[in-house]
């Protein structure tokens, strides 16, 4: 299917377009300059925690993550660090492509956000990256977690009622092969991988998958989608 076929593209936002790992780790060398702990070791415990059994909503869950990890990787747990990690939040970067790829592709598509982040932490987000979204989805919309299939039928039924638009006219734009690629490949949505490691080692942040589900579209960045929907004309 030619991606000018599609209507309506729904995002996941941290990691997609918010580089959330970054925003942790600038954050992880603000308050513990000194620290010997490397950025792949932070990531992989950060990775850890938020896989447990202890998870709560995100990203008021960063403050139980800190309370764990700091401990293993030496790092300081003071009063107050732990809920700074949590509110570094509105000064996490959009990837550098994210916020003009994002203008391009409003102008042929309905752009909607499926994010697992409350809403509060959405609006900040929104706001990084130039509030280009005809609906915004959070966790709190939802009442659930990706890759929780409730949230897709859920996305599914707001933009059928709001525009009339199909599942068939839907792609899925995503990052995390956990959160998002396996979950909306098996259930019948197309869906765009958008490889932000390409090239790296490892998940970084994101929890690990088996083995890699193979998307019906797949680039390095944003801008790269943008690009090949401009060469379809």
């Amino acid at each position: 299917m030619a991606l000018s076929q599609y209507k309506v593209l729904t995002f996941d936002v941290v990691g997609t377009l918010i580089d959330f790992e970054r925003g942790m780790l600038d954050y992880l060398r603000s308050v513990a300059p000194a620290a010997t702990v490397t950025d792949d070791d932070f990531l992989a415990a950060y990775r850890a925690s938020r896989g447990s059994q202890q998870v709560t909503a995100y990203p008021d869950d960063l403050v139980r993550v800190w309370h764990e990890i700091a401990p293993q990787l030496g790092l300081p747990n003071t009063p107050g660090i732990a809920e700074g990690l949590r509110d570094s939040v509105p000064k996490w970067p959009a990837f550098p492509d994210a916020p003009e790829a994002l203008q391009r592709l409003r102008k042929r598509f309905k752009l909607v956000t499926m994010t697992n982040a409350q809403r509060w932490a959405l609006k900040h987000f929104e706001h990084t990256l130039g509030e280009p979204f005809d609906m915004a989805l959070s966790c709190d919309d939802a009442l659930c977690e990706k890759p929780d299939p409730r949230y897709f039928a859920y996305a599914r039924g707001r933009y059928e009622g709001a525009w009339g638009f199909t599942q068939a006219q839907n792609l899925h734009v995503a990052q995390s092969q956990y959160h998002d690629i396996g979950i909306a490949h098996k259930l019948g949505i197309d869906c765009c991988w958008i490889e932000r490691r390409a090239g790296q080692k490892g998940f970084g942040g994101t929890l690990a998958v088996d083995a890699i589900t193979r998307p019906d579209y797949h680039f390095r960045t944003l801008a790269e989608l943008a690009d090949a929907v401009e060469a379809e004309g």
